[in-house]
């Protein structure tokens, strides 16, 4: 009987990754454009991930279609703010720009991973969008709104530092970077106020600020308010948060 050659130390298959993009309109062009920063496919796939990037659509059939063709999501961050009737409430001061066709399209892409028990990795506005989505609350503005925070939003390079946060023991977060202290970066004004159904706090900031969600109920739906890939030069644990998601992703499909 002939056996296929085995490949010693093959490299594992890499999972498909959809990744939601940034809507922008530029002022010269009549064209709206698609924009991903290059760190977030970067570290999909120094991690192992298969890169993809989900334009947007409001048809529940082309939303399925996507997940029929991922293993995992990740919604990404960007310089807007979820509209706060998604969480029950009205703009307060604060509130900056909203991306409405965007947020609808995450929501729904966000809701069909999580019904499908699809491993799903939310960053910066993605983790803010997980923690509506699973029935929680924003703070609209953290300087008006929490009385004591420090500075979320720095203006040096944002491959460096700007506070630790504490990553609690026992969690998904945990598991990607070791539990303790962590240096992050910070570029965000709204943060979670309530935590969602089924959600824990993984990790919080000095001041009290939450800087990473999970949620209980589902294999892996992890947040993170900061921006790993931009630090994987700087503070290299940082990949395990997209090495996990990746593992997870490759397991959700065999």
């Amino acid at each position: 009987m002939n056996h296929p050659p085995r490949h010693h130390g093959q490299a594992p298959r890499r999972p498909n990754i959809g990744i939601t993009p940034d809507f922008v309109q530029p002022a010269d062009s009549a064209f709206p454009r698609y924009e991903l920063k290059v760190p977030y496919a970067d570290a999909v796939l120094r991690a192992g991930g298969l890169p993809f990037v989900l334009p947007y659509s409001d048809d529940a059939s082309c939303v399925e279609a996507y997940l029929d063709r991922v293993s995992g999501l990740l919604v990404t961050g960007g310089a807007f703010d979820i509209p706060p009737e998604a969480y029950g409430e009205k703009v307060r001061d604060g509130m900056g720009q909203v991306k409405e066709g965007r947020t609808a399209f995450e929501t729904q892409l966000m809701r069909g991973a999580l019904k499908r028990n699809m491993p799903v990795l939310g960053v910066c506005g993605g983790m803010q969008l997980l923690n509506v989505v699973l029935g929680g609350t924003l703070f609209q503005d953290i300087g008006r709104e929490v009385p004591g925070a420090r500075e979320h939003e720095q203006k040096h390079d944002r491959t460096q530092p700007q506070h630790p946060v504490e990553v609690r023991s026992g969690t998904l977060l945990a598991e990607a970077v070791g539990h303790g202290q962590l240096m992050v970066n910070s570029t965000h004004h709204q943060a979670v106020a309530r935590p969602g159904t089924d959600v824990t706090v993984s990790a919080v900031a000095p001041d009290g600020v939450v800087e990473a969600i999970e949620s209980t109920a589902t294999g892996f739906a992890l947040g993170v308010q900061w921006h790993p890939e931009m630090m994987l030069g700087t503070i290299p644990v940082q990949l395990g948060v997209y090495k996990l998601f990746i593992q997870r992703a490759r397991e959700h499909r065999r």
